[in-house]
């Protein structure tokens, strides 16, 4: 019956998600309460100090301070007696929300905790200020008073582990610790498993690492820059609709930054960001069909692109006042100007196509005008593997030579978790559909290997070398790859363990190992045409308006590949 009533109770938050009450905006999101998984560390016991029964707190609890029994308490006791007693609990996977303490006690008065949330171990065990330690976005240390026979919820923000100090002097019983997650309902339509069970855990992480990220928008991190960033939501565009399907949670993204940024101006102060916009409205409407939203979008895409037309100059180059690809890049310039051509290319190219789908023939013509000016530009890619990727799918430069120059250059240096995505795209461009594989594995797989349970902000392979997992405490003689590396606005422990646009393994191996592409607007026409390259089989779904497209593929022992495709009405398979 529990379970039933918990369904039930999912299915009414759905019906009543993203509408206007009497009383305000209902919050479609849906709690789920968990008990921590590992108690990590505790102070150690002294005259000063003391921790006792910490244990108690990884058996089931329900969030009461027991009667009767209270007032000696049946908890973790912790002591202070002039220091702090400490303890670290450890929940398992990343998670969006925060907690739930249950506390009692021979001291009949409320207690003051400190609570410190971390991604990693080594980040709640961390002082503010100390490697990049911040309160930033969302609080993550604070020192809060407990009720004496109650409970408290704190927190809002993005974690794995949590460090509670009772600084009050006293003894305070702790009878429950339980994390209070918070996460928009969406079913996960979409899917991928294959003979390769690293290949499945890197997708299934993705694809969690995206859901995290939807909360009252898209954001880009649930820690910190818990933001609708425009520029950065491309990939989970992406991996949203190969996921999840349309949803509700994009459009309002989009329509935020529409009704908070004059058309005249950048999003998010960043021309590039609203090159963006113009690109996941172009993405939406073909993956959807959905002409009734692009249409609320007429007038200011008119002037946007109007906007944008203005900044190409004469001899073709972009002229935007300022470019940015991602951080990893921003060393290069010249490899960032490379890239800007690019994307302004394909933002005018995609302006185009929208303008001609809403019947306006004078705006889609100086769209296509204006991409052919930048188009004379062929800039090189200054052996970035950001720009050459862009030269790549704009058709500025030959899929084969950036990846012969750049792309196929030093294994997984110099990916990024960003522009992983167009990398691993322009691999396919290109027909290198197995170091797109590789890539995956390789580069996505080696934060799992480092303890991740959703991909990273930034990651760059050399930071494994002699360096502990986030789910250990400080080893002495290693690195921290968490606190001891990340530059520009993510500086050690200010680092985002969970950012949206890492989630590009997820569309990639659908579309290309799986081999569903839709080729017509709204998915009435799918081609599908796997590569498994080493695998023995793959499988999965891949979600359209009409319904879900199901397949299997699997090797046969001539080396041929048996598909096995089951698709909704109105949907038309393509072999290849």
């Amino acid at each position: 019956m529990r379970r039933i009533g918990m369904i039930m109770v999912s299915m009414a938050v759905c019906m009543m998600a993203d509408v206007w009450a009497e009383e305000g905006w209902t919050d479609p999101r849906v709690r789920t309460l968990i008990m921590p998984q590992r108690v990590m560390w505790t102070s150690a016991n002294t005259p000063s100090s003391r921790v006792e029964n910490a244990d108690i707190l990884l058996k089931e609890k329900h969030g009461q301070v027991p009667e009767g029994i209270f007032l000696a308490g049946s908890g973790c006791r912790m002591e202070n007696k002039g220091a702090p007693a400490s303890l670290l609990v450890d929940f398992g996977r990343e998670l969006h929300g925060g907690v739930q303490l249950a506390s009692g006690g021979p001291s009949k008065k409320g207690m003051k905790v400190r609570l410190r949330f971390g991604e990693s171990a080594a980040e709640a065990m961390a002082e503010l200020g100390e490697r990049g330690a911040c309160n930033d976005h969302a609080i993550r240390d604070d020192v809060v008073e407990l009720p004496w026979f109650g409970t408290r919820e704190l927190g809002n923000t993005g974690f794995r582990f949590v460090r509670v100090d009772l600084v009050s002097p006293g003894v305070l019983s702790l009878e429950s610790i339980r994390a209070v997650s918070l996460m928009r309902p969406m079913p996960q339509l979409g899917a991928f498993t294959c003979s390769d069970e690293r290949l499945n855990q890197i997708w299934a992480t993705a694809a969690r690492t995206l859901h995290l990220c939807c909360q009252e928008y898209i954001w880009d991190g649930i820690k910190r820059d818990r933001l609708v960033w425009m520029g950065d939501m491309h990939p989970e565009v992406m991996a949203l609709m190969t996921v999840f399907g349309p949803q509700q949670v994009l459009t309002d993204s989009l329509d935020y930054m529409r009704q908070t940024t004059p058309a005249d101006r950048w999003m998010n102060t960043m021309p590039s960001y609203t090159l963006w916009w113009i690109r996941c409205q172009h993405d939406w409407y073909r993956y959807t069909g959905d002409r009734a939203y692009l249409a609320k979008q007429q007038a200011y895409l008119k002037d946007v692109l109007a906007n944008v037309l203005k900044h190409i100059t004469p001899e073709g180059h972009y002229g935007l006042p300022s470019g940015f690809l991602d951080w990893p890049t921003q060393h290069n310039r010249k490899a960032v100007d490379a890239g800007m051509q690019a994307l302004m290319l394909m933002a005018l190219e995609d302006g185009a196509r929208l303008a001609s789908v809403l019947g306006d023939t004078e705006l889609a013509a100086r769209c296509t005008e204006g991409a052919a000016r930048l188009r004379k530009v062929r800039p090189e890619p200054h052996d970035s593997k950001q720009a050459a990727a862009l030269l790549a799918l704009s058709g500025l430069a030959e899929p084969a030579a950036m990846h012969e120059q750049v792309l196929s250059r030093n294994g997984v240096q110099g990916v990024s978790t960003f522009y992983g995505y167009y990398m691993l795209e322009a691999l396919a461009k290109a027909g290198d559909l197995q170091r797109g594989i590789d890539t995956v594995r390789d580069y996505w797989g080696a934060m799992l290997d480092m303890g991740a349970t959703s991909f990273w902000e930034d990651f760059n392979v050399a930071w494994t070398n002699q360096a502990f997992r986030i789910d250990e405490l400080p080893v002495p003689g290693k690195k921290d790859i968490h606190g001891d590396y990340g530059e520009f606005c993510y500086k050690g422990f200010r680092h985002s363990l969970c950012h949206g646009w890492s989630s590009g393994p997820a569309p990639w191996l659908i579309a290309h190992v799986l081999g569903i592409q839709p080729v017509e607007v709204g998915c009435k026409t799918v081609r599908v045409k796997p590569y498994l390259g080493g695998l023995a089989w793959a499988e999965g779904a891949f979600p359209t308006p009409l319904g879900v497209i199901k397949v299997k593929h699997t090797r046969q022992a001539d080396g041929s590949v048996k598909s096995e495709i089951q698709a909704p009405d109105g949907v038309r398979i393509v072999r290849e």
